[in-house]
């Protein structure tokens, strides 16, 4: 069955570039996403880190290598919160696992709820480096005017290209507090 197109160009045209547009938003908003995060997986790219690492046999701590990790943080644009390492940089052995705190105060006269997103560069190294425990697995929920130090637990894989000797691990503190009113309600309990 073949639809009529109206007799008008105009209003041909119009139709045509509204649904142009519409085929746009589906693909923008459905479709690519799931694509980039794909491609993302497959090429190491956006220096996405991931989940919970466990390590299973690992193998005696290489001594004879060191990788500088340095951390940086940043707040997300609205998010009040005081936050960042307890150390700009050490120097780890491939193999090693180690702790790093990061500290939290939220300022503010209200409960608030964080969600800390990771970004690794250089990107070829996101593969090798795990975090056994993270804050950012989880939200972080903190009481007005509550102070917090949050773990973080990593091993650099014994792996890691001879030509990768410092890696940079950068998290961007999000306000999630309008996402989750349970925690915020369970911390007026």
């Amino acid at each position: 069955m073949k639809v009529p197109m109206p007799s008008n160009p105009v209003t041909a045209l119009c139709l045509k570039l509204s649904a142009l547009v519409i085929g746009m938003f589906v693909f923008a908003i459905w479709i690519l996403p799931p694509m980039y995060d794909v491609f993302c997986d497959i090429t190491g790219l956006n220096g996405k880190t991931g989940g919970r690492y466990q390590a299973v046999d690992v193998p005696a701590v290489d001594t004879s290598r060191t990788i500088r990790v340095q951390f940086v943080s940043t707040n997300n644009d609205g998010m009040t919160w005081e936050f960042g390492p307890e150390v700009r940089s050490i120097t780890v052995h491939p193999g090693e696992q180690t702790r790093i705190d990061y500290a939290a105060f939220n300022p503010t006269g209200r409960d608030m709820v964080a969600q800390a997103i990771p970004s690794l560069t250089p990107a070829r190294a996101a593969n090798y480096f795990h975090k056994t425990e993270c804050f950012c697995f989880e939200q972080q929920p903190l009481g007005a005017g509550e102070r917090t130090q949050m773990p973080m637990l990593f091993i650099v894989d014994h792996d890691i290209p001879e030509s990768v000797h410092t890696i940079t691990l950068s998290y961007t503190l999000f306000d999630v507090t309008d996402r989750f009113p349970e925690l915020v309600a369970a911390m007026a309990d």
